[in-house]
C-alpha cells in the first residue's frame, strides 16, 4: 500500500514559542560551564535530557545514594514503626547521629535525619529494619534502580560510603530522583528546613544541610554528598512556571573549594534550563492529520487521529527544527474497527526520533460486498429457521 508522508509542521511551533524570553536565543550557544566531572540536566515531567557532561560515566556518588535508601524505606516500611538501633548501626563511621545500640526511634524520624543531616548510622538502621540486614537492602536498592532504567548503578552501602563496586552515573541518579520526586512523603521530608525528632533517650534538632532551599528560587531539594573518592556531589531540583528540573553534579571538587563549587555548578545548570527551555505542545490527543479511503464498504472514507498527545521542553532553536510526519495507507479494504491502528505519527529533531504515536481509526467501516451480503442474508435466513448459530466457513463461497 502506498504511504503518505505529510510535511513538517513548523508554523504552529514557531507561534507557540513567541512568548519565550528573548534572552534565551542569545544563550543557546552557551551551555553551562561546570567543574563537575559528571553532570546532567533532566526535565522531571518528560525525562528529556536537556544538557549533560559525561552523564553515562560510572562514578562514586557518595550520600546522594540516600535518595534511593529513603524511597525503599518509604515504599516498604511503616513510618510509625519503632526501630531499635543495632551494634552495627551504632558503629557507623561519621557523619553520624551518635546512635547507641538499643536506642529506639520512629522510622519517620530516621528518614528526616537521613535526608536533612545525612547521618550514616541512620542509613544502616533503616536498612536493617526494612530488610533484616544491609546486604539484602542493598540488593533491593540495585534491583529498584534496574526497574527504573538506572542500569549502570550498583548499591553496596545504604549510606553512600565507598565500598566495593558502589557506583552510579549522573543519568541514572537523575532517573532515580525523578521517580523519588513523585512520592509525596519524600517531598515533604526533603523540603523541611528544620525539625526536632526524639528517641527513647533524647531529642535532636535537625537542620537541612541543603543550601539550595534558601539560595535558589523554586528549589525543591534534594541531597548533598561527599566522600574522598566521590568528591563533592549534589542532586538538586527546582520548579518555576510549571517546569520542574533535576540537576546532578558528581565530583565538583574537593576541599573547601569543591564544597562551594557544587552549589555554583548546580545553579548554573538550573539557570540554563529555566532560561532556555519551555514546554511546547507538539501534538494533541485526537488531532486528525488526515483520512484514509476504504473500499468494499458503505463508509468510503474514515478519519484517523493521534492516540495521544506530546508535550516536550524545547528551546527556540529546537522548536524550529522539529519535524512531525504522519505515515499511513492511502487506501485500505474494509472491515476497519473503531480504534484500530492505521499508521504512525513520527516526531523527530534533527534526525533523532523523539516519539512515535499511533494513528487510530475514528470510526468503523463495515465490509460490504457481494460475498459478505450473501453471507449475512443466508445466516439470517438459517437462524430464523433453526434458532441457533450457523457456521458457514465450510462453504467454498465464504472462504
Amino acid at each position: 500500500m502506498k504511504k503518505i508522508i505529510i510535511s513538517t509542521i513548523i508554523l504552529i511551533l514557531a507561534i507557540s514559542m513567541i512568548s519565550m524570553p528573548l534572552a534565551a536565543a542569545d544563550n543557546l550557544s552557551n551551555p553551562p560551564t561546570v567543574a563537575a566531572h559528571g553532570a546532567i540536566l533532566m526535565d522531571a515531567k518528560t525525562g528529556r535530557v536537556l544538557w549533560e557532561k559525561n552523564s553515562e560515566a560510572p562514578m562514586a556518588m557518595a550520600s546522594t545514594t540516600k535518595i534511593m535508601t529513603a524511597i525503599i524505606a518509604l515504599e516498604n516500611g511503616n513510618l510509625e514503626d519503632m526501630v531499635t538501633v543495632s551494634e552495627r548501626a551504632a558503629r557507623s563511621p561519621e557523619v553520624n547521629m551518635n546512635l547507641t545500640a538499643g536506642e529506639e526511634l520512629k522510622l519517620r524520624d530516621l528518614l528526616y535525619a537521613l535526608m536533612l543531616m545525612s547521618y550514616n548510622d541512620t542509613a544502616v538502621a533503616i536498612a536493617e529494619h526494612i530488610s533484616g540486614d544491609v546486604e539484602t537492602f542493598c540488593r533491593i536498592m540495585t534491583d529498584k534502580a534496574r526497574e527504573l532504567g538506572a542500569i549502570n548503578t550498583v548499591f553496596e552501602t545504604p549510606s553512600g560510603l565507598d565500598a566495593g563496586d558502589h557506583h552510579s552515573t549522573a543519568y541514572d541518579m537523575a532517573l532515580i530522583t525523578r521517580y523519588a520526586l513523585e512520592n509525596q512523603q519524600f517531598m515533604e521530608i526533603i523540603n523541611t528546613s528544620y525539625i526536632t525528632i526524639g528517641t527513647n533517650k533524647r531529642t535532636i534538632d535537625l537542620r537541612n544541610k541543603n543550601r539550595l532551599l534558601s539560595e535558589y528560587e523554586g528549589a525543591l531539594g534534594v541531597k548533598t554528598g561527599f566522600t574522598g573518592k566521590a568528591g563533592q556531589c549534589f542532586v538538586g531540583s527546582a520548579q518555576r512556571d510549571g517546569m520542574k528540573l533535576i540537576s546532578v553534579v558528581f565530583a565538583s571538587g574537593w576541599g573547601d573549594a569543591g564544597r562551594e563549587q557544587k552549589w555554583v555548578d548546580t545553579k548554573r545548570i538550573l539557570d540554563y534550563g529555566f532560561l532556555n527551555y519551555k514546554y511546547v505542545e507538539l501534538v494533541e490527543e485526537g488531532d486528525i492529520p488526515g483520512h484514509i479511503d476504504v473500499t468494499r464498504t458503505r463508509n468510503p472514507r474514515i478519519d484517523i487521529a493521534l492516540e495521544e498527545g506530546l508535550m516536550l521542553p524545547l528551546n527556540p532553536e529546537e522548536a524550529s527544527n522539529i519535524k512531525i510526519q504522519f505515515e499511513y495507507p492511502e487506501e485500505v479494504q474494509a472491515p476497519i474497527y473503531m480504534g484500530q491502528i492505521m499508521g504512525q505519527g513520527i516526531i523527530s529533531l534533527e534526525g533523532d526520533i523523539l516519539r512515535t504515536i499511533n494513528l487510530i481509526a475514528q470510526e468503523e467501516a463495515e465490509r460490504h460486498d457481494l460475498q459478505t451480503s450473501l453471507k449475512k442474508v443466508l445466516e439470517n435466513w438459517l437462524e430464523m429457521g433453526t434458532n441457533r448459530d450457523v457456521d458457514l466457513s465450510g462453504f467454498e463461497v465464504f472462504k
